[in-house]
């Protein structure tokens, strides 16, 4: 791959907001990635999965350039097609844990390993790994666990769409189911920490640093966050915030305030849903 040594820097000035379409990257070419934009340099250090643009190929690519610095060559060709009988795997590469996968998912919102998982799940339940069957098998799960909920549009399995879409309330209702759930634990240390870990490491609210696992969405002109604040009494509350606007990433304060909100127990008037599970806070 072809890529740059440095990027320049947007005026330190410049907030750092949407700062994947500020980059302005270029990657319509397989062996190449471009950015003809600059970087704000108030958002630090930041990760960025990116999709290949030539995915069949990428495997030969990346193996002829791992193979290439360890000093070798290769003169011949890959090929795509089945194993001949009788032959072996040279070695086996197993797959993290479900647990672990979807813990790098959510506190980096890795958007390339969610619609991998996504194909994964369709290709288990139906032997064909294609959005169609991912949106098949999750359409069941959803349905046979709240029909009482409207259902989310999904169409790649990941947040990079502009087609995905749910209600404050029907993700309000999941996240209580999953609260009383045996996969609670892993779960909820998936989610980043405000003010410590993943996505909201560098937010900076006034009560709640520690004390709140969210995860985050963001687009062009949306961002939301949704997941359980524990208050300084120690209650537990669900929360769900999403802002659809051309100016959202300027509303991302009101959103810590929101949680700084139910940190400090400003919603204890709002009665149980549930008696195993949070109390439940939404915004929309």
């Amino acid at each position: 791959m072809q890529l740059p040594a440095t990027v320049p820097l947007a005026p330190s000035s410049t907030s750092c907001g949407d700062w994947q379409a500020g980059l302005r990257a270029e990657l319509a070419e397989a062996g190449r990635i471009g950015f003809a934009g600059q970087f704000p340099s108030s958002c630090g250090e930041r990760e960025w999965s990116i999709a290949p643009a030539d995915p069949d190929g990428y495997a030969a690519r990346a193996i002829e350039g791992m193979w290439r610095e360890l000093g070798g060559k290769i003169t011949g060709t890959v090929r795509d097609g089945k194993v001949p009988v009788g032959l072996k795997p040279a070695f086996v590469n197993k797959s993290l844990s479900l647990a672990e996968v979807i813990r790098d998912i959510n506190k980096y919102s890795n958007n390339v390993m969610t619609q991998q998982l996504f194909l994964t799940l369709g290709l288990q339940s139906t032997g064909r790994g294609s959005w169609e069957s991912g949106r098949q098998v999750i359409g069941n799960w959803w349905r046979s666990r709240w029909p009482q909920l409207t259902p989310p549009v999904w169409e790649n399995g990941a947040g990079l769409s502009r087609e995905e879409r749910i209600t404050a309330r029907s993700l309000a209702g999941m996240l209580q189911t999953a609260w009383a759930s045996p996969q609670m634990p892993e779960l909820l240390s998936s989610l980043p920490i405000v003010g410590v870990d993943g996505t909201l490491r560098r937010v900076n609210t006034s009560g709640a640093k520690g004390m709140a696992h969210l995860k985050t969405g963001t687009l062009r002109d949306v961002t939301a966050l949704a997941g359980v604040v524990n208050s300084h009494s120690g209650k537990r509350y669900l929360l769900v915030g999403m802002i659809n606007h051309p100016l959202a990433p300027n509303a991302r304060p009101a959103l810590h305030a929101l949680v700084d909100w139910a940190a400090q127990d400003a919603p204890s008037a709002t009665p149980n849903l549930a008696s195993n599970a949070p109390k439940v806070s939404q915004q929309r």
